[in-house]
């Protein structure tokens, strides 16, 4: 697709995070089966269950806008996966809460993706007027920053980083 107006721009954004939320889910999933801690296994199980949602809110938008959800591959989040994989699953780790805190690591890496992807979508619909769209965008934001900031009170509160030390 041509790339000529915002709403080309925000169409073609909406494919790309939907690939990301594609691609995270899978890792998201295979990163709450290696957790050990109980906490951050069920945060990760939640944070799956979001992804899903926030696939189901794109699909739907996209379809509202007459385009494939799967019009877009990510390649950001290609990356973001790849790392994740590498340094929180594949990796050889000596103490189950230090591969804990990797994991929250990559995981966290990935919601700030989204995060931005999500932030610039909601900025486009609000441009664009499409108060209908943004409001939707705005609760998967949301419900992405919520995620952010539990996963940062399960390391540092939560005792994950103090147990990896």
């Amino acid at each position: 697709m041509a790339l000529n107006s915002l709403k080309d721009v925000y169409l073609d954004q909406m494919q790309d995070i939907y690939s990301a939320c594609q691609q995270s889910f899978e890792a998201t999933t295979e990163l709450g089966r290696a957790a050990t801690d109980k906490e951050l296994s069920e945060a990760l199980i939640a944070g799956a269950n979001g992804i899903s949602q926030g696939m189901e809110t794109l699909a739907k938008l996209c379809a509202d806008h007459d385009v494939d959800p799967e019009g877009e591959f990510c390649k950001g989040m290609q990356g973001l996966v790849k790392e994740a994989r590498s340094h929180a699953i594949d990796e050889d780790f000596g103490d189950d809460d230090v591969r804990d805190a990797m994991i929250i690591t990559q995981y966290q890496r990935m919601v700030h993706y989204a995060l931005a992807g999500y932030g610039c979508l909601v900025a486009f619909a609000n441009r664009l007027e499409l108060d209908g769209d943004a409001s939707l965008l705005q609760e998967c934001l949301d419900q992405t920053y919520e995620g952010d900031r539990h996963m940062t009170k399960i390391a540092t509160k939560g005792g994950v980083n103090a147990a990896a030390a």
